[in-house]
């Protein structure tokens, strides 16, 4: 006799609040992990955009500032979802 296992959400709902929300966080990285790729071509109308910037500023700075901001939306954005 095989025994079967109950739901998943029946198995998270008998976790405390904050387990929960741990799952919660933990599903949604694995949903953006491994969302599909989308089927629109990759724009690229954005090419030259900071060509002013050339004699003010690196390569190395943009990239370095690029970091900064990716960081910065990241916990913004995990900030917003330990509220939900």
């Amino acid at each position: 006799m095989a025994l079967t296992e109950p739901p998943l959400t029946d198995l998270v709902q008998t976790l405390p609040p904050e387990l929960q929300q741990r799952v919660r966080l933990y599903i949604a990285a694995l949903l953006r992990e491994y969302a599909l790729p989308s089927s629109q071509p990759l724009r690229q109308d954005w090419a030259g955009a900071l060509r002013d910037l050339r004699d003010q500023t690196t390569a190395l700075e943009l990239q370095h500032q690029a970091t900064a901001w990716m960081i910065a939306g990241a916990m913004h954005h995990a900030n917003d979802h330990v509220s939900d």
